[in-house]
């Protein structure tokens, strides 16, 4: 993920931490500001015990993934949480009910530990009315503790609900998918998650909680990509790269200058064009990369001077939907296809996203005249 950076790999698994990661330290150490520097460092220990949580959370989740064979390429901690990026989706429902309840039931077991471990201590005539008022709480181990549990029973509780992108809502379309697929189990989960979205976003309203209200319209966006998503990946999974390239393309040659690009700019409406000598593909100059030229350089350049020598290479016969993960996990648009060792064309993400858009048409002319002939 952009803006982010390594701080550890565990397992094989990259931890990484967002930029805006900070805002979360800011936060807990805007906290103590009114306790002075022991309290500045109670909230941001606090914070970092906290996130620490999380990663042992999606560290739950990407264990039981790669049990399963799926590669687990890093784990990313934000303000808002930590995400694990998996390489794939699991294939089997059994798989993704595990890997989701994985990740609570890590942090049931450290409020487990926690409570083996403090309980008759630390925890030992504890003014709960004090501790759960942050407002009114002073800094101390006691505190800390007892905060760390009640956190990691709010982290498992709340993920368990069954909404996307919650755990508990692949739990639910895991469980949907045993009995009626993937496809229909993530359009029923969405519409369940969404109808709790709704319902916790009007209680947040009348009950004027605004961070709740916040909560409850990022779960019904979840789920509703998460149900976008699921029949973009149902659809371009019968689909093959080789069936989505230019096949009369406008192709060049690494001795034509930018100005022929940009005449074929003008006159096409193709953005991407292949740099070929023979049948060999050298490279690939875009209409980003003219544009950018002709803004730094007024001379007319040779088009080798200012193509992308580095393109990214796949099968014809792989699926448009695992190429399109393979570009989003590379951070690229554009990949050349190849049939063995035979260059055939370039497909583009926009090039997938209309192959989508037509499919999903024709999908739902075929099915609209099922209807009517049933009629």
């Amino acid at each position: 993920m952009k803006w982010s950076f390594s701080i550890a790999r565990v397992f094989g698994i990259d931890i990484r931490i967002h930029a805006s990661f900070v805002f979360a330290l800011m936060i807990g150490a805007m906290w103590g500001l009114e306790f002075g520097q022991k309290g500045v460092a109670f909230g941001l220990l606090f914070t970092i015990l906290l996130f620490a949580c999380v990663v042992l959370h999606e560290l739950g989740h990407s264990l039981v993934a790669k049990a399963f064979k799926i590669p687990v390429r890093e784990i990313v901690l934000l303000p808002i949480g930590g995400v694990a990026q998996m390489e794939k989706n699991p294939e089997k429902p059994v798989h993704e009910l595990l890997i989701a309840v994985a990740g609570p039931l890590v942090n049931v077991v450290i409020a487990i530990g926690i409570w083996v471990a403090f309980g008759k201590t630390l925890l030992s005539g504890i003014d709960l009315k004090a501790l759960t008022s942050p407002q009114s709480v002073q800094p101390s181990a006691q505190a800390l503790v007892f905060w760390l549990l009640t956190a990691n029973v709010s982290l498992a509780v709340f993920n368990m609900i069954p909404a996307f992108p919650l755990d508990g809502g692949r739990v639910l379309r895991a469980v949907l998918a045993m009995f009626m697929g993937f496809s229909q189990g993530t359009r029923v989960a969405a519409g369940i998650g969404q109808f709790i979205a709704i319902l916790l976003g009007l209680f947040a309203v009348m009950t004027g909680q605004v961070l709740m209200a916040l909560i409850a319209f990022f779960i019904f966006l979840g789920a509703g990509r998460e149900r976008a998503e699921e029949q973009a990946r149902t659809v371009l999974h019968t689909l093959r790269v080789g069936d989505a390239y230019n096949k009369f393309a406008l192709t060049l040659a690494p001795g034509d200058h930018v100005s022929r690009v940009v005449d074929y700019i003008l006159t096409s409406y193709q953005p991407d064009f292949a740099v070929l000598q023979g049948a060999q593909l050298l490279g690939v100059v875009t209409r980003s990369e003219v544009l950018q030229a002709l803004a730094t350089d007024t001379r007319d350049l040779y088009v080798a001077g200012v193509m992308n020598r580095q393109v990214e290479k796949v099968q014809s016969t792989q699926s448009l939907d695992d190429t399109r993960k393979h570009m989003e996990q590379k951070e690229i648009r554009i990949v050349a296809v190849y049939e063995g060792e035979r260059y055939l064309g370039l497909v583009s993400l926009e090039d997938i996203a209309e192959a989508l858009l037509v499919s999903t048409f024709v999908e739902r002319q075929n099915q609209l005249r099922k209807m009517e002939a049933a009629a």
